[in-house]
């Protein structure tokens, strides 16, 4: 028998918020493992809990807050959206997602795009939009060592996190993996191929930022072979790393991207856009979904890439992550191994467990998270001030230097 339960959070008493946490832990699927904390407030980069304390939020939801929380144009943008219907599928047109299409394509190497909830589900779609392309003879899909491409089956094949794999499989077939960044390797890309997979920067994988160099060869490799350059910037793209496309300085043009978190700013959002050619391949009813594309949420992704895409923004983010990297460089702390990243998208290495620095952090006010290669990851909304960086690494110089005192491991 289920047992539904509503927390009053009116009686007064100075621990229903702990009732709640206790309810979520009863009632949530167990897929994520919650600090015991309940977040009620936020504004700019910074989060409030139920009890009134205050968190200095350099995470931004994981990349997903491009404008801080409670931005006024994100609540504008909501509110304008409510003049349109909510929905009507995707077998209707709407107003705002043709617009987005359009933005979007004029900002960028692409000619078609098509909407979806997530992440996961536009690197589906890039994998069935390439093996359409390919035809019977070219179905291999190429990703890279420490990639991270979503969790649902198709993108979890392409994924480098074998503890994420082993529970699902068999997983599909016809995936390949490369070593990130080995000139030599792009060799095994072949007239099989029907797509290769990367990611700019790395951003579970550790914030691993692949050389302009590499990606030219890798370019020029598909090319040769006819593979399609699929580039993943779920995380790094829109403004994170300082240009609109993280592909950017490396002055290649992939013939897919695929973008998610920051594009509307904390609501579902995913997107591939593609070339014509690739596009051409298509037909109505090769794939679909019930609600990507809506109203609201292109509505909402509108008004973020127009902010986002103006020099002085995409200058102050630049700035903002040399300030970062720079601060964070200065600490002087044996347990730090190294600084790597590009604008706001930041990873500390170091020699100890990250994921129990993020919780000593946590305790201090500060939110980072955790990556593979032992990295914390600093991924703050884009429009993060100069004094909030340097009370980020001064609370994170805390942490390490504690550390290093009380011997923590």
């Amino acid at each position: 028998m289920t047992t539904q339960q509503t927390i009053d959070t009116t009686d007064g008493g100075r621990d229903w918020w702990k009732r709640t946490v206790e309810q979520g832990e009863r009632v949530l699927a167990p897929t994520y493992k919650r600090p015991d904390v309940l977040f009620t407030k936020g504004r700019g980069s910074h989060l409030e809990d139920a009890s009134g304390k205050r968190y200095l939020d350099m995470g931004g939801g994981i990349a997903v807050v491009a404008l801080g929380h409670d931005s006024r144009l994100v609540r504008g943008a909501i509110l304008d959206a409510l003049e349109q219907p909510l929905h009507v599928s995707n077998l209707y047109h709407t107003h705002s997602p043709i617009t987005l299409a359009s933005e979007l394509t004029s900002r960028s190497f692409a000619d078609r795009v098509f909407f979806a909830n997530s992440g996961a589900e536009a690197v589906e779609a890039a994998i069935k939009f390439a093996r359409m392309r390919g035809g019977p003879e070219r179905r291999e899909i190429v990703y890279f060592d420490g990639s991270f491409h979503g969790r649902t089956l198709g993108a979890l094949a392409a994924t480098d996190r074998p503890e994420y794999q082993a529970p699902f499989a068999p997983l599909p077939a016809g995936y390949r993996k490369l070593p990130f960044g080995d000139v030599q390797a792009l060799e095994r890309i072949s007239a099989s191929t029907a797509a290769v997979l990367v990611e700019p920067v790395q951003g579970e994988g550790g914030i691993r930022v692949a050389g302009d160099d590499w990606l030219r060869a890798l370019r020029g490799r598909c090319d040769e072979t006819g593979a399609l350059l699929v580039c993943d910037e779920i995380q790094c793209g829109l403004g994170r790393t300082g240009t609109l496309w993280a592909h950017e300085p490396s002055g290649i043009r992939p013939d897919l991207m695929t973008l998610a978190k920051p594009l509307a700013a904390g609501l579902p959002v995913g997107v591939t856009l593609m070339t014509e050619e690739v596009a051409s391949h298509l037909r109505p009813g090769c794939h679909g979904t019930t609600f990507g594309g809506g109203p609201l949420v292109t509505n909402v992704g509108i008004h973020v890439l127009r902010h986002v895409d103006r020099p002085e923004f995409l200058a102050s983010v630049r700035e903002r992550g040399d300030q970062l990297t720079a601060r964070l460089r200065a600490i002087e702390s044996d347990r730090i191994v190294g600084i790597r990243g590009r604008g706001l998208m930041v990873g500390v290495k170091l020699d100890v467990d990250p994921a129990a620095v993020a919780r000593a952090a946590m305790l201090r006010g500060l939110l980072v998270i955790p990556a593979a290669d032992r990295v914390i990851r600093f991924l703050p909304p884009l429009n993060t001030t100069e004094e909030e960086v340097d009370l980020a690494v001064e609370l994170f110089s805390n942490v390490i230097l504690g550390m290093v005192a009380e011997g923590e491991e």
